[in-house]
């Protein structure tokens, strides 16, 4: 299903003078997307920070900690599964995001791995480290979700490891909950939220403070994925409301 959207297609209604996809949907989501989806840069970027993640693992691994079992929380969309071919189609459809148009697609299970992302997992797992899935995905995706990730075969993709979202779009519930019981080494995400609390004001500034006075857990103990296609970069953008930029941040 991921190639059903034509990149040929995507690009002619780049250069297209057609009114109606202009009037709604500014060009700079068409060229997000096609970056996402066709650039050698991105999946330079997913890669690099994939080996990271890794070379940080391995640093655990030399002293790890006995007391607790050790885990990596992850994010799922755009950090695990490429869910671009849902963004591509709001763009030819002349539509904005919805939950409803977004559960269409999301009941497919037909996302892509994430550059990187599997072969990271599968060493996680042979290493004996837990990997934690966090998403703000909705509790009723939850079966398409885990049949996505199996499709790929990431490992530990059952009930007991996936924390959808119930009431509150803020993970930081849930990630006090995972870590109560584990060792979390490494949290990995395409939004700053998917780390920590502090990331989710972005009023002053675009957060650029909260980043910089941060920024030695950035490559450390976080690590980002790229995604300009949407997130809560977008908020201080729209004070907030919805728009053609998408903030469902999942």
């Amino acid at each position: 299903m991921r190639y059903f959207i034509s990149f040929h297609v995507l690009l002619l209604m780049l250069l297209s003078t057609q009114p109606s996809i202009g009037q709604t949907i500014p060009d700079q989501s068409v060229t997000a997307v096609l970056w996402f989806q066709r650039s050698a840069e991105y999946r330079a970027l997913c890669y690099q920070a994939y080996n990271l993640a890794e070379l940080r693992a391995k640093e655990y691994l030399v002293n790890p900690d006995m007391e607790k079992q050790a885990a990596v929380i992850f994010d799922i969309d755009e950090t695990l599964l490429d869910n671009s071919p849902s963004e591509a189609l709001n763009i030819i459809d002349d539509k904005t995001y919805s939950q409803e148009r977004w559960k269409v697609w999301s009941d497919l299970a037909s996302a892509a791995a994430i550059p990187g992302s599997l072969d990271f997992c599968h060493f996680l797992a042979r290493n004996d480290i837990q990997v934690i899935y966090v998403s703000n995905r909705q509790n009723t995706e939850s079966m398409a979700t885990l049949q996505n990730l199996q499709k790929w075969n990431f490992p530990y993709a059952d009930r007991n490891h996936l924390y959808l979202k119930s009431d509150a779009s803020s993970k930081e519930f849930r990630r006090n909950v995972i870590e109560k019981q584990y060792n979390v080494i490494l949290l990995v995400g395409d939004n700053l939220s998917d780390f920590d609390l502090v990331f989710e004001d972005r009023s002053v500034n675009f957060g650029y403070k909260t980043v910089d006075s941060l920024r030695f857990e950035l490559g450390k103990k976080f690590i980002i994925l790229p995604n300009p296609m949407y997130g809560d970069w977008t908020k201080p953008l729209t004070g907030e409301r919805k728009s053609w930029l998408n903030t469902k941040g999942k």
